[in-house]
């Protein structure tokens, strides 16, 4: 367990950051790199306890394709009225939660498409780069590979279809390949037990690590070579204009002032800022996933299953599998019959690709999505920065997202 800052007054800090997940942690090390002295505030007891925990473990560089787009038309009887497959809706009368989906439907044409995936490509790109520059200075251990991802495909029409946004990102220095199915089991021998193949998108630079290990071990960084403090049990409930800063009121103790706040508490953000008259459209995306030692039969690549939207992703001698996105469910507690499903879709996709009975763990988490499935960084007020909605590519996006949002505090 990491120290905890006492309860009282904490000491100034030239920023304050909301949130301590991968997105937080990597806002204050773009802060603290830059010089200034910086105080993480989360209601949990520690790093890394929410959506970052244990999401699928990939690092999808390449991947950043947007959610909405013309396929969603076909898709959309499943997304809404689906009960057992991997997407799953809870209708509501919550004004919100029409105006998030009529939004995201109008992001369905190809033209949005290919603007939403390239938009977000680049801040990947970006974050990439900010990633190992940071890996250079402080070497922190978080099971970190370079794997490489296959995309597998069981339809040929879709397969044919991913080669549109194989050339969009082409352009951009993205290295993927269209391969058949004899070529995706040369590239991962595992392959050869997941039934009806048509092929595989390559993407052999893509990378893979534990954000729960990592975050510890950024937070260990920041406290050790930048002074950064970090104050935890900090259930914040109102954010309030006070004189040139802002006041953080939490649900029980002492406020804190924040002259300059960055506020990147994922799905909880919205309903935070709101009172302010800011609105950042965020839907919960539930998903879940399992940790388990690897199978005989485990892959080495990381492999997505396009058919029943699931990821096997290597960790050391664990396999990290993910999935499920149930819409506008708020509530972060596994289901067990989802859960129970999760696992058997798995076993169904790659049987000998992990134990299947000695499960460690099991987890769910909401990912805080926007229409176009790019996050919201911007500056909402003076001294006011939402670094929000970062989906499905919270861990993907972080470092870039944080060096990002630190630009426009230093900014203004």
């Amino acid at each position: 367990m990491l120290p905890v800052e006492p309860h009282g007054e904490p000491a100034s800090a030239d920023l304050v950051v909301l949130g301590a997940g991968v997105v937080g942690l990597a806002t204050a090390y773009a802060a603290a790199r830059r010089g200034l002295s910086v105080l993480l505030l989360d209601r949990a007891d520690g790093p890394v306890q929410g959506t970052s925990f244990a999401n699928g473990a990939q690092l999808s560089y390449a991947y950043t394709d947007a959610m909405a787009g013309p396929s969603t038309w076909k898709q959309l009887p499943a997304m809404l009225l689906g009960r057992n497959g991997p997407f799953r809706t809870r209708w509501s009368a919550d004004p919100d939660f029409w105006r998030w989906g009529l939004a995201f439907l109008r992001q369905a044409g190809g033209a949005r498409l290919r603007a939403n995936t390239l938009a977000t490509l680049e801040l990947a790109l970006e974050s990439r780069t900010a990633l190992h520059a940071l890996l250079q200075r402080h070497p922190i251990a978080f099971e970190h590979a370079v794997s490489g991802k296959l995309h597998v495909y069981h339809d040929a029409a879709a397969l044919q279809g991913a080669r549109a946004m194989i050339a969009l990102k082409q352009p951009f220095g993205v290295e993927q390949h269209l391969l058949d199915a004899r070529q995706a089991i040369a590239a991962e021998p595992a392959l050869a037990a997941m039934p009806g193949i048509a092929g595989a998108v390559h993407s052999p630079q893509e990378e893979a690590g534990d954000p729960f290990l990592f975050g510890t071990g950024l937070l260990q960084v920041l406290r050790q070579h930048y002074g950064a403090q970090a104050r935890f049990g900090f259930d914040v409930r109102h954010v309030v204009r006070q004189g040139d800063g802002w006041r953080l009121q939490p649900l029980a103790g002492a406020a804190v002032r924040a002259r300059r706040l960055v506020v990147c508490s994922g799905i909880d953000g919205a309903a935070l800022l709101r009172p302010l008259g800011v609105r950042v459209p965020l839907m919960a995306i539930k998903g879940y996933s399992f940790t388990a030692p690897c199978g005989p039969r485990a892959p080495t690549t990381s492999i997505t299953d396009t058919s029943r939207k699931l990821v096997f992703c290597r960790l050391g001698a664990r396999m990290r599998v993910a999935g499920l996105a149930d819409l506008n469910h708020w509530d972060p507690q596994p289901d067990p019959e989802r859960m129970a499903q999760l696992v058997a879709m798995a076993r169904a996709s790659m049987p000998d690709a992990v134990d299947y009975d000695n499960i460690e763990s099991r987890w769910a988490g909401l990912r805080p999505v926007t229409p176009w499935s790019s996050p919201e960084i911007r500056a909402v007020a003076d001294g006011l920065v939402c670094n929000l909605g970062h989906g499905m590519l919270g861990w993907t996006l972080a470092m870039g997202s944080g060096e990002r949002a630190v630009a426009l505090v230093t900014a203004r």
